[in-house]
């Protein structure tokens, strides 16, 4: 019998042996919602007809392995599909900044296109609107990839978006998201167990409004202090990080045994060595393709045992070119990880066995000409038209780089829809068709093992109960108290009592301030105390690049001359000074350090979490993970590959101090 279903469909079976071809229990539900699909029922169970021909075929058979039904998808499945299957798009928005997604509603004219004619069924999202309205907006682009041929569902992936740092290409603004602190903060703390705990929170928000995929955890060490991208690290250690990373896999596919139908798709990243850029230059631009490494791999690889051991479900490789590294005492092919057959294959397929997707970071098969190579004229704001990372293969022909980077391992390619030229690769021998299954196949698996096939749709009033909530919320607030880092605490000024002080702030919110008891003042003469909240010192090195134009590269350190800097001093002569520094990088902090009565790290944090530690109605907990360089010339001196290797810093890796066991809530 077949009939049309529109709502929800719930199947159970009756019989053992069914579940155990399928390596089910008998107890197991099966959620089967329709859109526009027939629905079929066999022996009292309910199944989506997806390519419309009145029977049930076994990819539709959820009784069935993910692997059998992969199988019989991609035999399916034209080359034309398969290679579609094979890009992850943008998820474009309207407004002038729609092609990279950011906007208030998806385009579902482009999106329609990319779905149907290019045959692209994961996405990238980058929106950021109420839960209930994202939930919508997601279950709208499922419905057109349910109508199509075979009814594919699509994945929907993110950038990491429950903390502090906003930045296209990394990270997206948490909005009403729950706000944590970054991961370098919940290395501070060190608890696997908080770490795992996050990434639960952030999976039932992510699959509440319809995500299914996260591109993170960032595995890289930070062991150039340097470099752009230590905010999304756990620091520098590669015992530290790599626990923190099992967990945090774990947390977000639900479980230590790959994805299921509760999980978000964890894709660990960048494999391997992006810590290690040459002098702190980041590899999303031309000027810093480099990674400086002095031989072999282990170090930076020991970090990603532990998402292997917790059954990640993707690998993104870094762009970085890897100069000076060697696997097996034989030199690294000069070309980015993407392309890079030794890294892909010899070291991540035959060594640790990875079987999940490898996906590319984006757009490494673009070209990188004119402005991208050489930076927009003076005058010019950069934008991203013409963006490509195509390291170590500028001179290949497109058709050439696509056949390179899917005979090196490659799976799926981030950032674009060109798959007619994966196509054109196949057709002109360059790759063989099986290969083309093998990483379809891949991408299927996960698919059918987070349930999408049955059900890829999501309620969007749940999402506005569950994204944000305050119980959520309450929890990442405790997080951020703990992940502060207390390095100095002269005469024990804190915990401070705000009961009748006159409070000078620079940097944090009155309000809150007057919450927690203080006077506030706006003249500095009249302050008992100041509280300054500031940030790592950075340069803007490439300002006519447009990562370069975002990014913190260069120097570390407090400079007279700084606006910054010179109001610090101002404040700090002329009254006893609290101040907390927001570490994205490791900054050098030479010139604070005898300024401050009180010097607080942090890793994002609220002013009311902030003040609730400075009050004493929590104790900070956390201890620093990276060392803090003494002088720019150490860190000139260090090696980009080694962690913690300056000669004398001035707060070793693993330094915080504690408020003393009687001094908690003061106020």
């Amino acid at each position: 019998m077949i009939r049309p279903c529109l709502i929800a469909l719930l199947s159970i079976a009756s019989s053992s042996a069914l579940y155990a071809q399928a390596g089910a229990t008998p107890q197991q539900r099966r959620v089967v919602v329709s859109r526009s699909s027939r629905i079929i029922e066999q022996e009292g169970l309910r199944f989506k007809d997806l390519n419309k021909n009145g029977v049930l075929d076994p990819y539709e058979d959820w009784r069935l392995s993910p692997s059998a039904r992969a199988e019989d998808l991609v035999g399916r499945m034209t080359l034309e599909e398969k290679a579609g299957m094979m890009m992850h798009g943008t998820a474009r928005t309207g407004g002038p900044l729609g092609g990279i997604g950011l906007g208030g509603a998806y385009d579902s004219a482009a999106v329609g296109k990319l779905i149907r004619n290019v045959g692209v069924n994961s996405f990238i999202t980058r929106m950021n609107v109420d839960p209930r309205a994202f939930a919508a907006q997601n279950n709208s682009l499922q419905e057109l990839a349910e109508s199509t041929r075979l009814g594919i569902p699509l994945t929907i992936s993110t950038d990491p978006r429950n903390h502090f740092q906003r930045m296209v290409g990394a990270s997206v603004e948490s909005g009403r998201f729950s706000q944590w602190p970054e991961t370098l903060g919940f290395a501070a703390i060190g608890d696997a167990a908080l770490v795992r705990r996050f990434a639960d929170v952030a999976r039932q928000e992510y699959r509440a409004v319809g995500i299914q995929e996260t591109f993170s955890p960032q595995a890289d060490l930070a062991t150039e202090p340097r470099w752009s991208r230590i905010n999304g690290t756990f620091g520098e250690d590669p015992d530290l990080t790599g626990n923190l990373v099992k967990a945090y896999v774990e947390g977000f596919q639900h479980g230590a045994s790959g994805v299921d139908s509760a999980g978000v798709l964890a894709v660990v990243k960048h494999w391997v060595g992006y810590g290690a850029q040459k002098d702190g230059l980041d590899s999303h631009s031309s000027y810093g393709k480099l990674a400086s490494l002095s031989g072999g791999l282990d170090t930076h690889i020991k970090p990603f045992l532990g998402a292997f051991a917790a059954g990640v479900g993707g690998v993104m490789p870094t762009y970085s070119i890897l100069e000076g590294a060697t696997f097996g005492g034989r030199p690294i092919e000069q070309v980015g990880a993407g392309y890079n057959r030794q890294l892909l294959t010899d070291v991540l397929r035959n060594r640790y066995g990875f079987q999940g997707i490898i996906l590319t970071d984006w757009s490494i098969t673009n070209d990188c000409v004119g402005s991208c190579r050489d930076g927009f004229p003076a005058g010019e704001r950069p934008t991203f038209a013409g963006l490509g990372m195509p390291w170590g293969v500028e001179d290949l022909p497109k058709v050439d780089r696509f056949a390179k980077a899917v005979n090196a391992g490659v799976d799926q390619f981030g950032g674009t829809e060109q798959a007619n030229i994966l196509v054109e690769a196949v057709q002109s021998h360059k790759i063989p068709e099986s290969r083309i299954n093998e990483s379809a196949k891949r991408i299927a698996i996960q698919k059918f093992r987070q349930g999408l096939f049955e059900n890829p749709y999501v309620d969007t009033a749940e999402a506005g109960r569950v994204v944000g909530n305050a119980t959520f919320q309450a929890e990442a607030n405790a997080a951020q108290r703990r992940s502060l880092v207390l390095l100095e605490n002269k005469n024990g000024r804190l915990p401070l009592s705000a009961r009748g002080k006159r409070v000078f702030l620079h940097g944090i919110d009155s309000a809150v301030a007057v919450q927690h008891g203080f006077s506030v003042v706006t003249d500095l003469s009249k302050a008992d105390v100041a509280i300054v909240r500031t940030d790592a010192p950075f340069q803007t090195l490439h300002p006519n690049y447009v990562f370069g134009a975002m990014w913190h590269e260069g120097d570390l350190g407090f400079r007279n001359g700084n606006a910054e800097f010179e109001e610090i001093k101002r404040i700090t002569a002329a009254v006893p000074t609290i101040l907390t520094i927001y570490l994205d990088r490791p900054a050098i902090l030479t010139e604070l350090k005898d300024r401050a009565s009180a010097l607080i790290a942090n890793f994002g944090v609220s002013d009311a979490a902030l003040l609730d530690v400075i009050t004493g109605v929590a104790r900070p907990e956390g201890k620093l993970p990276f060392e803090l360089p003494s002088s720019m010339s150490e860190v000139e001196a260090q090696r980009s590959d080694l962690p913690h290797d300056t000669a004398h810093p001035l707060y070793r890796i693993g330094y915080g101090r504690r408020y003393p066991a009687k001094s908690v809530d003061r106020r």
